[in-house]
């Protein structure tokens, strides 16, 4: 089979990994890919992955038979209705699927209609009226831009003074169009937790969990970023609250089979949660494998990824079949330094291939490239995902971390706690 994945992140590299381990898999063309990529794919260069007729045309011309699509971008643009429409296999939802992420305030609409606990929140148009509505809510607040912002869209507001200069941001056009329509929802307490599923039809096949790491520096401090670290399983959530998990993510499955929603869903749709005292509660849906949660997810999976995404495309949820490894999975994340903020690129990579030496390791390329000299250099903020398996979780931290330490780029930042909390137990929150 022809294989073509979308996109050039870690989540790619992931996918790509898994996808070439197939017998399956004859040709995998990965666009744009990156360093990483390079290596088990053919990179593809100039591609718009948002251009749905310029990826029909690229499928066409090398015989493509599933498009796998990673970022959301694609997804909002209405890639995946292109390519079903000229009959090609798509791992993705369509772009009505694909505004459960593409706008806050229809996926908290569609939350609200389906009984899904989530938070609080109103949604404005109007900066005198987000403002007011801070006010009245006070601190600590949660301010979303309503569309896609590549992951930085999002501010928590320990005060109201933050809150209103994030409202004052987004309607600024710190986050362009993104920014235009602004979400304000009270602020949920409590430790978060991932939990991803292939969604086919209406059914739901909910993947292990993982505990993703948004904020910067270690302790949990410094601004919002894409993940820098990540693990699963995650020994923290109780039985109870996976049974809600699974509930909420069936639920959310269901409902995009039947009115008034009808989503032409065949794809990975994502949930982060909160694990608040009175239960999990939906943060957010994402339309898509979650980055860097993907990185700890299908290292763990036993079976056949080809198998698995091409039911998902056909709409033939009576093939999935999952099973997991008892491995625990940590990823740490390396990147630019002063990412998320400004960063320099090109800086050259050495020691990932001795890193890769070590038992258990893998090192996803995030931000990459190869120069004409043919050396890795950095091309992005988050640079690498260093995965390491382990028999306990603490065996796969330390080889995580053992890994890391091979690693050099001028500038690498990375925190040294992923994981940390969850070895303290559930107090470590409180």
């Amino acid at each position: 089979m022809n294989i073509l994945v979308l996109g050039s992140g870690g989540r790619e590299h992931a996918i790509s990994w898994a996808l070439a381990k197939s017998p399956q898999c004859d040709n995998l063309y990965v666009a744009p890919g990156n360093g990483g990529t390079s290596a088990i794919a053919t990179n593809v260069a100039g591609l718009s992955a948002e251009s749905g007729q310029d990826v029909l045309a690229f499928a066409q011309e090398h015989a493509i038979e599933m498009v796998v699509i990673g970022p959301e971008a694609p997804l909002v643009a209405g890639v995946a209705d292109v390519l079903r429409e000229a009959g090609i296999a798509v791992f993705g939802p369509n772009a009505q699927g694909a505004q459960l992420e593409g706008s806050k305030t229809y996926s908290k609409r569609f939350m609200e209609a389906n009984n899904i606990p989530t938070a609080r929140y109103k949604s404005f148009t109007d900066a005198d009226e987000a403002r007011a509505f801070c006010e009245e809510l006070g601190a600590p607040l949660v301010v979303k831009a309503d569309g896609l912002a590549a992951g930085k869209g999002v501010i928590v507001a320990d005060t109201l003074e933050v809150a209103l200069e994030a409202v004052d941001s987004c309607f600024s056009g710190s986050f362009g169009e993104a920014g235009q329509t602004v979400v304000v929802e009270e602020m949920l307490t409590g430790p978060e937790c991932s939990l991803l599923a292939f969604v086919s039809n209406g059914k739901a096949f909910c993947m292990a969990p993982a505990q993703d790491h948004k904020r910067a520096f270690d302790g949990d401090l410094g601004p919002n970023t894409g993940g820098m670290g990540v693990y699963s399983p995650v020994p923290i959530v109780t039985k109870e609250e996976m049974a809600t998990m699974y509930d909420v993510m069936e639920t959310a499955a269901a409902a995009t089979a039947k009115d008034p929603f009808t989503f032409d869903y065949r794809g990975c749709l994502y949930g982060g949660f909160m694990l608040t005292p009175d239960g999990p509660q939906v943060l957010e849906f994402n339309a898509r494998f979650g980055d860097p949660e993907t990185q700890v997810v299908l290292p763990r999976l036993q079976g056949d990824l080809v198998d698995i995404m091409y039911a998902v495309a056909q709409g033939r949820p009576e093939d999935i079949k999952l099973s997991w490894s008892d491995k625990w999975a940590v990823s740490v994340v390396l990147a630019s330094e002063g990412y998320p903020g400004s960063y320099e690129k090109g800086k050259v990579i050495l020691g990932v291939s001795e890193a890769e030496a070590l038992d258990d390791v893998i090192v996803f390329h995030a931000g990459t490239a190869v120069n004409e000299d043919g050396e890795l250099i950095t091309a992005g903020g988050r640079v690498l995902n260093v995965v390491a398996l382990g028999d306990t979780f603490e065996q796969a931290r330390e080889q995580a971390y053992r890994a890391c330490d091979l690693i050099n780029f001028e500038g690498k930042q990375f925190r040294t706690d992923i994981g940390k909390k969850a070895l303290q137990g559930r107090s470590a929150w409180e």
